[in-house]
């Protein structure tokens, strides 16, 4: 199947030429074989170079075109819903990690084809939103036969699983319920049975580094032991304050760490200094109303930046990427251009992928046409649903 996009008003490849990030081309076309992207080019050499044999020709009308959307993190398998803790919060309540174990006792009650449907939701919601590439990370069912299965059904949905055992540490483990384990000992079962069953379906591992949640000893045995298995890493820090997460991701060589609300010049200056992206949650500062991160202080430094959804049902119950650069943008200090390439190819940077996040020959075929003429719109016009058409490998969905 072959499949010409022409009369593409705006085109935002992410192959960075001169002093645009972006490598913007106007008038523009591009030509999917397959799963792939074969040429990208003027319009008005389009046909010249694709013939017209078995070539479906898409007309974009003078709108513009973006690489698909890299959601790089979020937590769509699970079950129960926390809209009270929502509306607490908003009436003045504090956020804490505590009410993961809620989403946890529902999602340990849910059946597999509960779970498998809600899922097949999310994944329809995201695509109709414009995101092609998204993880998915376990952390809902705190125990070995829990987490196995969400592993396994997330894994049928996407290639990027997370290992997320240590998300925080179950009730049954709790010394403060007065029961017989305790954090080490969750670790324990972590590193061990745990990893062992989730360890087949997933590529990353990862961890809540965090006050209330686990300590940067226990982090590290966490990462270390996925990593011993072949597994990338991942962190989840300095979401709830100051912390060792941004320092350990980058020791321990993370593709990402994820949060980092709160920062000092070190944390900066090692993510400057280092592969590790440094991955933005604009919904959840929305939803929790914590001060929003300081993405200028990052970009002026030079350290990668992506932006995701995290979608949750606690902090973040968001699947649209395009909210997420609409408040990165108002708030939080990035440009609609740096916004825009922090949620695509910096969301694939952040997952390891070059495949994607780019509209350039070789690149997996993910595309959005936005029913706009300037990818500034998807900040310009927030709320507003400009996602047309998304393609994914090739076929529109």
């Amino acid at each position: 199947m072959r499949t010409l996009m022409t009369n593409i008003g705006e085109l935002v490849t992410n192959e960075k030429r001169d002093t645009d990030p972006l490598g913007i081309r106007h008038d523009a076309a591009v030509l999917l074989d397959g799963d792939r992207i074969a040429w990208v080019g003027d319009a008005r050499s389009a046909l010249a170079v694709a013939g017209d044999e078995g070539l479906e020709v898409v007309d974009a009308a003078g709108q513009a075109v973006i690489p698909g959307f890299v959601d790089s993190h979020t937590h769509v398998v699970f079950g129960g819903d926390r809209s009270a803790e929502f509306a607490a919060r908003m009436a003045g309540e504090a956020y804490t990690a505590g009410g993961i174990r809620s989403t946890v006792a529902a999602t340990r009650a849910a059946t597999d084809d509960e779970l498998r449907a809600r899922l097949a939701g999310f994944v329809s919601e995201l695509h109709a939103q414009g995101t092609t590439t998204f993880e998915v990370k376990t952390g809902y069912g705190l125990s070995v036969h829990d987490e196995e299965r969400l592993a396994r059904l997330a894994r049928e949905v996407t290639d990027e699983v997370t290992f997320l055992g240590a998300h925080v540490v179950p009730p049954e483990y709790d010394d403060s319920t007065g029961s017989a384990g305790d954090a080490d000992d969750y670790v324990d079962l972590v590193v061990g049975a745990m990893l062992d069953a989730c360890a087949p379906h997933v590529r990353w591992v990862d961890v809540f580094c965090e006050r209330g949640a686990f300590t940067p000893e226990q982090s590290r045995r966490v990462l270390e032991a996925g990593a011993s298995r072949g597994l990338g890493v991942r962190v989840h820090g300095n979401q709830l304050g100051h912390g060792d997460g941004v320092r350990l991701a980058v020791e321990l060589g993370a593709a990402s760490v994820d949060h980092c609300t709160y920062l000092s010049d070190e944390d900066v200056a090692l993510l400057a200094a280092s592969g590790t992206v440094c991955t933005l949650l604009p919904g959840v500062e929305f939803s929790t109303r914590q001060p929003y991160p300081d993405a200028r202080r990052l970009l002026d430094a030079g350290a990668r930046v992506a932006l995701a959804s995290d979608c949750n049902p606690g902090s973040s119950f968001t699947s649209s990427m395009a909210f997420c650069i609409a408040v990165a943008v108002r708030d939080m200090g990035f440009t609609a251009a740096e916004a825009l390439w922090a949620a695509t190819a910096g969301g694939a940077a952040a997952l390891a992928r070059d495949d994607v996040g780019r509209i350039v020959p070789g690149a997996r075929a993910d595309l959005v046409l936005l029913g706009a003429p300037s990818h500034v719109h998807l900040a310009y016009r927030p709320g507003v649903p400009l996602v047309a058409q998304t393609w994914v490998a090739g076929q529109r969905i």
